[in-house]
């Protein structure tokens, strides 16, 4: 990550956040999220600036310097322009530390776990609990990544809504955003240090410079990008996954492409290392069911959208897969968006449900319910498309 400072063009990564945007950032890392136990074990209430804190503080005392502390990722986003449309779900939190060797992983490793202890709470025989136990008990994804280009690590603490506290420790990442509108990191240092240092509430005209960072590159065409829902990025390939399914997600919640023929042509470069990253059929069922669940809470109504949108884009520029891997991809695609539609049915109780038929070649989505839709169970009425019957 650069510093603040050095030439003209690589300060304009760079942006004082208004007052506006402090407040808005002072709010998230006072509010208490839960993170949920697995088990009949407590739920922990977990204030981001708190968990910083005692981290930054634990690692210190086993000498592992953080450079910075930096929020990431949707909230980030959101702290810059709250009426997006994108809101925010996980905290990503970056730690910027030096990671040189396994032992140093292990270690901030430990320390998180160690850390959660301190949230228990009280009541609770601590000096009981061993922190790996709590690994299985408030860890829902443990992630390290160790190579020339990349050594991070990410721990995820669970949250049942899908607000997951994700602590990533940084020492490299070549890539650090799929787009420009989720580009933003902002650096918390200086507010957390006047939390500690002053003794006055904050105003208007008393209160910290927190500085804001694009990984994208320019940070007023970014937070344009973010204002205006325009979709841009470069160089699909090098993101894991290619930025798919983020792309179709920015699509449904109303992002429109800042060139229709450029981002055509991304799409190909999308699907490519997609297919690259999930080769396996079984891999990309996992990786869309999990997206769906993850990435919708609130806005279930939108998964049918985003997986339409994402047919469409794997019919239209797919190029790397053989015809029947094509096919094979497809009808998977289909099949979680009948399985969506059975399950908001149910909810709304309706009694009348459609199933594909066989994998037609040369259709489009739409045609493909409309002229292949079977009754899965008997109904009265007379349906002529695949919309649920009421």
């Amino acid at each position: 990550m650069a510093s603040v400072g050095g030439n003209a063009n690589s300060n304009r990564r760079f942006s004082v956040l208004s007052w506006q945007q402090v407040q808005r950032l002072d709010s998230i890392l006072g509010e208490a999220v839960p993170i949920h136990g697995r088990w009949n074990f407590p739920t922990l209430s977990v204030m981001p600036r708190q968990i910083v804190k005692v981290v930054q503080s634990r690692l210190h005392e086993k000498g592992i310097k953080v450079h910075n502390v930096r929020l990431n990722g949707s909230a980030a986003s959101y702290v810059l322009h709250h009426d997006g449309g994108l809101g925010y779900k996980d905290l990503d939190l970056i730690f910027r530390v030096d990671l040189p060797n396994e032992r140093t992983f292990q270690v901030v490793k430990d320390v998180v776990l160690d850390c959660l202890l301190d949230f228990l709470p009280d009541g609770v025989a601590k000096e009981r609990i061993s922190p790996m136990y709590l690994k299985e008990v408030y860890v829902q994804k443990l992630v390290k990544v160790c190579n020339e280009t990349d050594r991070w690590s990410l721990i995820s603490l669970s949250n049942n809504s899908g607000k997951n506290v994700e602590l990533k420790f940084v020492d490299s990442l070549r890539r650090q955003f799929e787009f420009s509108v989720d580009s933003f990191q902002i650096i918390l240092d200086s507010l957390l240090l006047f939390g500690e240092c002053s003794a006055n509430p904050m105003s208007e005209n008393f209160h910290p410079t927190v500085v804001g960072e694009s990984m994208y590159g320019d940070f007023a065409q970014a937070l344009d990008h973010l204002q205006n829902k325009i979709i841009a990025t470069r160089n699909p390939e090098e993101i894991r996954g290619g930025g798919l399914l983020k792309y179709c997600n920015l699509l449904v919640t109303g992002f429109k492409p800042s060139s229709e023929p450029e981002m055509k042509a991304l799409q190909k470069y999308m699907c490519s290392r997609f297919f690259i990253d999930f080769s396996d059929i079984a891999e990309q069922q996992r990786k869309l069911e999990s997206y769906l669940q993850n990435h919708f809470v609130g806005m279930e109504y939108k998964r049918y959208d985003c997986l339409k949108t994402l047919y469409d884009v794997v019919d239209e520029s797919t190029v790397c897969l053989m015809g029947h891997e094509r096919r094979q991809t497809l009808n998977l695609i289909a099949m979680l968006a009948l399985r969506v539609l059975a399950e908001q049915n149910s909810v709304t109780k309706v009694t009348c449900f459609y199933q594909p038929a066989p994998f037609v070649q040369d259709i489009n989505f739409s045609n493909y319910y409309v002229a292949h839709v079977q009754p899965v169970l008997p109904c009265s009425h007379s349906c002529s498309t695949w919309l649920p019957c009421k």
